[in-house]
């Protein structure tokens, strides 16, 4: 059994979508299992970027199956237009598989994350507004609306009308805002139906007889562990799990499935939206890492939080999905520094806290411990193998691995696939 899971281990942006794009090459299945389009991965291919919202990483490889899982919240919108975007340059798209379990957003859903937001004044998540959160509450309060129903258009008629009944009279006697007209939206996704019904099948089969047979497939985290619904910094969270075991449920597979867990770690840390961040830098030196790393978000285009490496995040992130590999990524951005720290532990008061704390308010508190090594000037863009890497970028990488306890198999040191120190395969 050749299966990998990808997962973000900080607060997403890490870099995972040139690694999945990188060990696609020798994947048969890329698999999405949760989120929605409110996650972006940038995928470079020569000369040419491509923002992925929802598709998987794997679709520039032809040959490769991309399934979007029934954890994943489907914007019908969205798709078509990263589709659109990726016909244009005569990319196929056949190998495309949408699950018929996958909950469906809707315009009201895009709505009411606005509006929450705008409610909640000084207390903003910092959500994308893109109807991640009000989809998922349909679906744990069990009224929402699945690809299955939305590709029969009797049952589909049912349901739509019952949902914007309930969500207009939420939009206008809660928020004082106008609601939506049934006519319109239905029309609307009854078009989209028929342009996405060639991509519908029962995902979870299809996985589980690939892995059956031997097949090498990639598990496509979106996000990361801090934005875990249940062990991330809550409330400042996603609306699902980007955890190892968020794979299990939403893509329709055993833990057991899963062989490899590989951890997708930024050589320093950045964070988007509010909430504590125990390293973050408000000086020079956080801005230079936001330049040098072009730190600014793909889905969101908002100037990431930067700060030096969180080895107790990282630790945590370890444990709580069961790391067996470390990809360190966007290493190059620290080439020039004079001197480079990384955070060993907290101090709360008198304490030294080594493990990740629940509350945000003892977070708060905190304040890092930081080692200080020294820095290469070199440049490491067309290092290929570990031993080019300059001796303090080395030393820089293995006291990464001793203070998270584990391997660092593969470092970025630049933006292309070319750019990438593999010293152990992962397929």
């Amino acid at each position: 059994m050749s299966t990998v899971a990808i997962i973000g281990s900080q607060w997403g942006d890490e870099g995972k979508g040139k690694v999945i794009d990188y060990l696609a090459r020798k994947a048969d299945v890329v698999v999405r299992g949760q989120g929605g389009n409110n996650a972006g991965h940038t995928l470079v291919v020569g000369d040419k970027k491509y923002a992925l919202h929802l598709i998987p990483s794997g679709i520039l490889n032809p040959e490769t199956i991309n399934i979007i899982g029934n954890g994943v919240v489907f914007d019908p919108k969205g798709f078509l237009e990263e589709i659109n975007m990726l016909k244009r340059d005569n990319i196929s798209t056949k190998n495309i598989k949408i699950s018929d379990r996958a909950h469906v957003i809707f315009p009201y859903h895009k709505k009411l994350d606005e509006l929450a937001e705008l409610s909640r004044g000084k207390n903003k998540i910092g959500t994308t507004k893109k109807g991640i959160g009000p989809c998922y509450m349909d679906k744990t309060e069990r009224t929402g609306i699945r690809i299955c129903d939305l590709i029969d258009e009797e049952i589909f008629k049912i349901k739509l009308k019952e949902q914007i009944d309930k969500k207009n009279e939420i939009i206008e006697k809660i928020y004082g805002e106008k609601g939506f007209k049934f006519d319109e939206i239905y029309e609307e996704y009854v078009e989209y139906s028929k342009q996405i019904k060639e991509y519908v099948d029962d995902t979870s089969v299809i996985l589980y007889n690939a892995i059956k047979e031997g097949k090498k497939v990639l598990f496509e985290g979106a996000q990361g562990t801090l934005l875990d619904l249940d062990l991330g910094t809550y409330p400042y969270v996603t609306s699902s799990h980007p955890t190892s075991g968020g794979f299990c449920v939403g893509s329709g597979i055993g833990p057991n499935m899963i062989k490899d867990v590989l951890g997708i770690v930024k050589a320093y840390t950045t964070r988007v939206g509010k909430g504590p961040f125990v390293t973050e830098l408000f000086d020079e030196i956080g801005d230079r890492i936001r330049k040098n790393g072009n730190e600014f978000g793909t889905t969101t285009g908002r100037p990431r939080r930067c700060g030096w490496f969180d080895s107790v995040i990282v630790r945590y992130a370890a444990r709580v999905n069961g790391l067996t590999c470390i990809s360190l990524m966007l290493l190059d951005v620290l080439t020039g520094f004079e001197k480079v720290k990384i955070c060993t532990g907290y101090k709360l008061g008198d304490k030294v806290i080594k493990e990740f704390p629940a509350s945000l308010e003892v977070l708060e508190k905190c304040e890092p411990i930081y080692e200080e090594l020294d820095g290469w000037t070199e440049d490491i863009s067309d290092a290929t193998k570990f031993e080019d890497l300059p001796e303090n970028a080395q030393k820089y990488v293995k006291r990464i691995e001793e203070l998270v306890g584990v391997d660092v198999q593969i470092i970025s040191v630049g933006p292309k696939r070319t750019q990438t120190i593999v010293r152990k395969e992962i397929f």
